[in-house]
């Protein structure tokens, strides 16, 4: 798709504590962008500051949290902000049967619900000055829902779904929205979501609990080095930056092969080929 160069290189960034966040903020200042990043916690606000960023505190489950960031991001760039980059969110693990509803209303509430808030906030900023650019950190698993990450791959299922119908919605406007896709990227998310899992999964009649207690084990130690299936954050990075300063950005990026192999059979496997696979992940009961 063709659009409008961004003209005022300014972005706000979502989720900068670690990981891609803190990658796409490091290379965008890099490349000359005016990065306004922003974190929940203090220690990482605090180690934004040492970086030499000026972040902004955002809690994507707080409605009110959300208002705030939007505001002071468009007043710190005087109503000209270019783009945002929506990349905070988390991963809750378990079998879709062991999650009870807030479970799966705190899952909503941060990567879907907070993300399109704060994108709808921002979408009259850019349709003014007729250009911007909207970029949703997905994931290979909101094209295929992953057994035991059904919570998960929902919320990213939506995003894509609300993404694809905004982008159509904002055609002709200036503004771009653009879902990038990655893999297995080396970060905290695993480790973070298998901690959350050890709080939240806590139901000791469940069917699935020893596999939980092994696989929480297994991913609070596991270290995962750079190859060719698992890539650093930087790689995803990179493909942020071409969202926002191609003149002609795709519509998705996927980052990683295994994101590129499961898309495609997602699109093109039958249903009972991709049941046949995906079982190998589930322990027999």
């Amino acid at each position: 798709m063709k659009l409008p160069i961004v003209q005022d290189k300014s972005v706000l960034i979502t989720g900068c504590s670690t990981g891609i966040g803190a990658a796409a903020a490091i290379l965008l200042r890099e490349r000359g962008w005016n990065v306004i990043p922003t974190a929940r916690k203090d220690a990482d606000l605090a180690r934004l500051r040492d970086e030499g960023f000026d972040p902004v505190e955002l809690d994507m489950a707080d409605a009110d949290s959300v208002a705030r960031a939007a505001e002071e991001a468009v007043q710190r760039t005087g109503g000209a902000l270019g783009a945002l980059v929506n990349n905070a969110g988390f991963g809750q693990s378990g079998a879709v049967e062991d999650l009870n509803r807030s479970h799966l209303q705190y899952q909503f509430d941060v990567n879907v619900f907070g993300l399109q808030d704060l994108t709808n906030r921002l979408v009259p900023v850019f349709r003014k000055q007729g250009y911007g650019r909207i970029v949703h950190i997905s994931s290979v698993v909101g094209r295929v829902s992953i057994p035991f990450l059904g919570c998960y791959s929902a919320s990213k299922f939506a995003v894509e779904a609300l993404a694809d119908a905004q982008r159509v919605e904002l055609r002709g406007s200036g503004v771009g929205v653009i879902l990038i896709e990655p893999g297995p990227i080396i970060t905290e998310f695993r480790r973070t979501a298998a901690k959350r899992a050890e709080e939240t999964l806590n139901n000791a009649s469940s069917p699935n609990a020893d596999f939980y207690s092994k696989e929480i084990r297994r991913r609070v130690k596991q270290q995962k080095k750079e190859n060719w299936i698992n890539k650093s954050p930087e790689a995803v990075a990179v493909k942020i930056v071409h969202a926002l300063e191609s003149s002609r950005p795709r519509r998705r990026y996927a980052v990683t092969i295994p994101a590129h192999v499961g898309a495609f059979m997602r699109r093109f496997a039958p249903d009972a080929l991709m049941d046949y696979v995906l079982s190998r992940k589930v322990p027999k009961s």
